[in-house]
């Protein structure tokens, strides 16, 4: 049996984004529990030259829901700008690309296979098929950012385990 481009991008989106969802409200409950700064949290780096836990929380949203938008307009891009967003917010930005993600159907992903898709920074471009660039362009991303954030709350002494940031497995029914 042949797996397919849903089954391989918006079904492990959707896990990851399970996870994240989950860790997220553990987060709030260990910050609200520890009187942890919520604003100072959504600020915090792993190191000082990377982006802060916000930008990772936006960025799982971004490699994920963004990545099925770029497929379907055949062009993604890192987003122009980022709005400042509170822990709060950054829940619901994920909360709503699940429920986005939600809503496509197999067989409108399944139909952007082979479809080009062009990745852009500026004048710089790179080109893909839909399948190239969700496999092993965002997917990766995704996962770099999701366990970047993850890194960051457990920095925080949030108690955090893999199962956490696994989210909901897809079991054999």
């Amino acid at each position: 049996m042949a797996t397919s481009l849903y089954d391989l991008s918006v079904a492990c989106f959707l896990q990851t984004l399970g996870g994240v969802s989950g860790y997220l409200d553990k987060g709030l409950t260990h910050c609200t529990a520890n009187n942890i700064d919520l604003s100072e949290l959504v600020e915090t780096r792993l190191y000082a030259d990377m982006l802060p836990f916000r930008f990772q929380v936006q960025a799982v949203a971004h490699h994920s829901l963004g990545a099925i938008e770029g497929v379907k307009r055949s062009l993604f891009a890192p987003p122009a700008q980022l709005a400042p967003l509170d822990y709060r917010d950054l829940q619901k930005l994920v909360a709503d690309a699940r429920e986005a993600l939600q809503k496509l159907t197999p067989a409108e992903v399944n139909a952007f296979e082979g479809k080009d898709v062009i990745f852009q920074f500026r004048d710089f471009k790179m080109p893909f098929t839909a399948e190239g660039f969700l496999l092993s362009f965002s997917l990766p991303n995704l996962h770099f950012h999701a366990t970047t954030a993850y890194d960051i709350l457990r920095m925080k002494g949030v108690p955090l385990g893999k199962r956490d940031y696994m989210g909901q497995l897809r079991l054999k029914s």
